[in-house]
């Protein structure tokens, strides 16, 4: 299960897309998460990626918190495609941010 709420990652894919002029509100924005919340993160975008197959997660979480040496929002900001792979981790658990970004677009 994830530590981390859709609608947030709603908002780090939306900063993502925009970072180069986001990329400070992004880095505030993960710095600001829970260390469950970051871990949940690096492991939703593991998933997104291919590393773990969504019935890993329990996996790509436990890897996730074991080899956490750089800051989360380094190691993020760092990995091409991160919107995307946060997109593809969440659609590979069922879940969809899709209804969160067009409410967090419109100002919802």
């Amino acid at each position: 299960m994830l530590d981390i709420s859709v609608t947030k990652v709603a908002n780090i894919i939306l900063m993502a897309r925009e970072l180069d002029r986001a990329e400070n509100e992004l880095r505030g924005f993960i710095d600001r998460l829970t260390e469950e919340e970051q871990i949940s993160l690096v492991a939703l975008m593991w998933i997104g990626r291919g590393s773990f197959e969504a019935g890993e997660l329990d996996e790509a979480l436990e890897t996730a918190a074991a080899e956490a040496t750089t800051p989360t929002a380094d190691y993020l900001l760092g990995s091409p495609h991160m919107s995307d792979h946060l997109e593809n981790g969440l659609e590979a658990l069922g879940l969809s941010a899709a209804g969160e970004e067009d409410d967090l677009i419109r100002g919802g």
